[in-house]
């Protein structure tokens, strides 16, 4: 991922705190018929590792759960964007030397594919993944909720994965580059188009 200096995001926490409020990710490795991709909800665990671990699972009918990657693989985590019109920005109505753009928030995170097939381990990560997204609802939904049997023929569905994370690239583009009034009127500009959640992301003054 191209990151200008301007744009690079280097905390670790930050990384990690973009990582866990993104939406569904994008598995990216290498096999042998050539690169696969697969839109797959992962957890952090970021005490696993000096950059932390991604764990995930895969449908067992998955190319991408059928073989070893070649090389490190990639997931790709997307966080709030949106189109910017040269009309928000104090330069145009200067110099009309304005043009549209993105801003846009992304994390990639590389680190070798280790597939987990054992029912015990395969387990404990589904189970985790659920606690993951249902802890916050007012009745969450339990693994142990449904019938010992049933979870385990569905465990024979799929294969898990464990991604320690070698590197990490972080992205923030949110008007950075531009002068303090063009930013404005980009903050502007966003919360009419009713888009607060990046606008909370570009620098005020």
């Amino acid at each position: 991922m191209y990151v200008p200096p301007h744009f690079k995001l280097t905390d670790l926490a930050l990384l990690h705190d973009a990582i866990r409020t993104a939406g569904l990710p994008t598995l990216v490795s290498l096999g042998t018929d050539g690169l696969i991709a697969s839109h797959v909800p992962m957890m952090l665990d970021a005490d696993a590792g000096p950059n932390g671990t991604l764990i995930g699972h895969l449908a067992k009918a998955n190319p991408q759960a059928r073989e070893a990657a070649i090389g490190q693989a990639m997931a790709i985590f997307q966080g709030p964007d949106a189109y910017i019109t040269p009309g928000w920005y104090e330069t145009k109505r200067e110099t009309g030397k304005v043009v549209p753009t993105w801003n846009y928030v992304a994390i990639h995170a590389y680190g070798p594919l280790e597939l987990i097939e054992d029912a015990e381990p395969l387990l404990e990560l589904v189970t985790r993944l659920t606690n993951r997204h249902e802890g916050t609802r007012p009745a969450p939904w339990a693994v142990s909720d449904a019938p010992a049997d049933f979870i385990q023929a569905q465990l024979k569905g799929i294969v898990g994965f464990r991604l320690p994370i070698a590197r990490i690239d972080g992205k923030v583009k949110m008007s950075q580059n531009r002068t303090a009034q063009d930013r404005a009127g980009v903050i502007e500009g966003l919360r009419a188009d009713g888009r607060d959640e990046v606008a909370a992301l570009v620098p005020g003054e």
